[in-house]
């Protein structure tokens, strides 16, 4: 979502960009022992955009989580999603906001946990992939997936649920279709460069998601005019509040709350707090665990089953459809036993 865009070999670097980034921060010089309260915490921040563009919106409610929680919010910007999952693993932060595929790395490798969602202002948990073309140049999704290699595609990071995963679990391998043997060039980089790369005919088509499309709109109303989408996906799962599981139970337990109350009521307080949603386009969070990142699970399995097809690797087939098979197996039996007022 923004909202927004490693293997082993960016792995390092990652790591060694995200101690950089929050030592710019002014991150202390030792995190916090695990589970061990702390009187300063690191709250990251995808920024599918800029910082410049993205820190007075957050600033707010970094403020108010500070004086609720009665501990130091500080925040982490960075664009690049492998960073973010580095930090957290090697406790250089405590929570963030992360989209659903960042989330699930996160999840994964830093001993990270789910413990909130987003609902957009119209009450959604969910959101779009979409691909944009410049207005007027008389792309269509037809001749973009034509893939004669003359056109160019913006693409978002490799970990962007709606920058990647998304384009390729429902549009391009469908198709059969792999995106650097289709276009005469594929290049990487956020939904708002990409946004400026197509409303600047840098690149002929890009992916991005409905919500990065309304905070592009915000800041370059007369460059967003120049953008058209062709494409929508399936909705995705909206960004998620994840923790690292060794933070201190009873400050964990405060931060969910924060989350889940705020804006919430019908006094001054609360009308303030939607005051700050409304700058980040959200409505508020809603409650959430690890099951909530089934679908971005569903479409990795699919997308590794796709490949292995692809290849046409009898034994990478049968391992790749074996593991698709029993994490559907696994998400019908989470689903079965959710409470009917799930």
């Amino acid at each position: 979502m923004i909202r927004p865009l490693i293997r082993a070999a960016t792995g390092v670097a990652a790591v060694g960009l995200a101690a950089l980034s929050l030592a710019g921060c002014g991150r202390p010089d030792q995190a916090p022992a695990p589970g061990a309260a702390s009187n300063e915490v690191t709250f990251s921040i995808l920024s599918a955009e800029t910082q410049a563009s993205m820190e007075p919106l957050w600033t707010p409610l970094l403020n108010d989580m500070s004086a609720s929680i009665g501990v130091k919010v500080k925040p982490f910007f960075a664009t690049n999603y492998t960073s973010l999952v580095e930090a957290m693993r090697f406790k250089q932060v405590q929570m963030g906001w992360f989209s659903a595929a960042p989330a699930l790395q996160a999840v994964r490798r830093a001993d990270a946990e789910v413990i909130g969602r987003v609902m957009d202002a119209g009450g959604n948990s969910t959101y779009k992939s979409v691909l944009i073309v410049k207005k007027g140049s008389g792309l269509t999704l037809d001749k973009v997936l034509a893939c004669d290699r003359t056109l160019s595609l913006g693409i978002g990071d490799t970990q962007s649920t709606s920058g990647t995963l998304a384009p390729k679990t429902y549009l391009f391998t469908p198709r059969n279709i792999e995106p650097a043997k289709c276009f005469k060039t594929v290049r990487a980089a956020n939904h708002q460069a990409n946004s400026f790369a197509v409303a600047n005919s840098v690149v002929d088509v890009a992916t991005n998601n409905s919500v990065g499309l309304i905070f592009f709109a915000r800041e370059n109303k007369a460059l967003a005019d120049r953008l058209e989408v062709i494409w929508e996906s399936p909705p995705l799962p909206e960004s998620s509040i994840v923790v690292r599981k060794d933070m201190d139970p009873a400050l964990k337990e405060k931060i969910r709350q924060f989350f889940l109350t705020y804006g919430v009521g019908d006094d001054e307080k609360a009308a303030k707090q939607r005051e700050v949603l409304k700058g980040l386009a959200y409505g508020g969070f809603l409650p959430a665990d690890n099951t909530y990142l089934n679908p971005v699970r569903e479409m990795e399995a699919s997308e590794a089953l796709a490949e292995a097809k692809r290849i046409g690797d009898a034994g990478r087939i049968a391992k790749a459809q074996a593991e698709f098979d029993k994490l559907r197996a696994e998400i019908a039996q989470q689903r079965a036993m959710e409470p009917a007022s799930k």
